[in-house]
């Protein structure tokens, strides 16, 4: 039998009772933490899985951030249409009355000056801006998409221009828009999508040159003599052709566009009806036939404005419904995340007072065990 001194039960039980501090220490910890691990060395596999379950939850939270940005950015886009679609229909109106020839030159020229409002209210619809971003420019958020500077321009000033301006130009004309296409002669001719033509022709090519004739043919090679107040002239980048669409991440690998895209809603061919229309309520000459001429293009409009903003609405449901998974998300990610590192609470505090009725017990039985020394005697 191995002999057993009074050193060895020192020993052994220095060791136990260091041993009992650890194992306090540790409960102490998960108390004071209420985490289960301080250092990874203590459970890897919990480490490892709280930096999985981590991820996942901050992924979500950006996702949730995203989904606030879409939500801000569609609804500011929801409120410009509907209040552009309430002026159009107002433009509507007004033109339905003007379009009475019992009202006199003066009354239409008033009705002109409440169109020519309403004009400078959808130029400012259309550069709307949602966290000092413009929403109707396509990709490009940082450029105003409509410069209202650039329409109406004198179309007499074409004469001195050589070609390379002339494709700066492009002309409006009953819901359509002409580009530039080519120069013969003294002639400048423009041409829209289907085909249709516009010529513009000068007595000359100095400054002082003026508009000799202006003749739309269209694709049947009708043509028809215009007058200067019957077209508008503007720049090609008064308004924004951007077609870039402006993509939020809402899940992983969902892709969302949230913008709406100017040449649905706020192009060229708009801008130029609504300017010739101040311009026909201006001209003396103009009677009700031709006012009325421009209700069907004004209701095409408005149906234009009302299917975007179909389109953003069943974007928005779509939008609505990623929400409420993140959110579902969220609460799944946290309490995965929960159990893996949470501690026990009630169980830590259980085992911390057994722990403490275990060290005590050591402490005593060691006391009891260990032999009294000269230092006892000497008390």
């Amino acid at each position: 039998m191995m002999r057993v001194t009074q050193s060895m039960l020192a020993h052994n039980s220095l060791r136990h009772l260091s041993q009992s501090y650890d194992h306090l220490g540790k409960l102490q910890d998960q108390l004071s933490t209420g985490k289960k691990i301080s250092r990874a060395s203590e459970a890897p596999v919990v480490a490892m899985n709280g930096m999985r379950y981590r991820t996942q939850t901050v992924e979500v939270e950006q996702f949730q951030r995203n989904s606030s940005e879409v939500f801000n950015w569609m609804e500011s886009t929801d409120e410009a249409l509907d209040k552009s679609t309430q002026a159009l229909q107002r433009v509507r109106e007004l033109t339905t009355q003007a379009a009475n020839d019992s009202y006199e030159e003066g009354q239409r020229s008033n009705i002109a000056k409440e169109v020519s409002q309403l004009f400078e209210h959808l130029v400012s619809m259309a550069n709307t801006k949602s966290n000092n971003k413009y929403i109707f420019n396509g990709s490009n958020t940082t450029r105003v998409p409509v410069n209202d500077d650039y329409f109406q321009l004198d179309p007499d000033g074409l004469s001195t221009l050589d070609e390379q301006e002339l494709l700066k130009h492009q002309i409006a004309y009953e819901g359509s828009v002409y580009q530039f296409s080519e120069t013969d002669g003294n002639t400048a001719v423009f041409e829209n999508g289907n085909g249709e033509t516009m010529g513009l022709t000068y007595d000359g090519t100095n400054e002082d040159s003026q508009i000799e004739s202006i003749t739309h043919s269209n694709t049947e090679e009708v043509e028809d003599n215009l007058e200067k107040n019957d077209i508008v002239l503007s720049r090609n980048d008064a308004v924004s052709t951007n077609t870039g669409d402006v993509e939020i991440e809402l899940l992983k690998g969902v892709n969302i566009p949230v913008n709406s895209k100017p040449q649905n809603v706020f192009n060229s061919a708009l801008f130029g009806d609504m300017k010739r229309l101040e311009q026909a309520l201006e001209d003396p000459d103009s009677d009700g036939k031709v006012l009325t001429e421009f209700i069907d293009m004004i209701d095409t409009h408005i149906d234009s404005m009302v299917n975007e903003r179909a389109e953003i609405g069943a974007r928005l449901n779509r939008v609505e419904m990623i929400d409420d998974r993140l959110s579902n998300q969220e609460v799944i990610a946290e309490r995965i995340l929960s159990d893996n590192e949470d501690a026990d609470m009630e169980k830590v505090m259980i085992d911390l007072m057994s722990q403490e009725n275990v060290h005590r017990a050591a402490l005593g039985a060691g006391a009891r065990i260990i032999q009294p020394t000269l230092m006892d005697f000497l008390r």
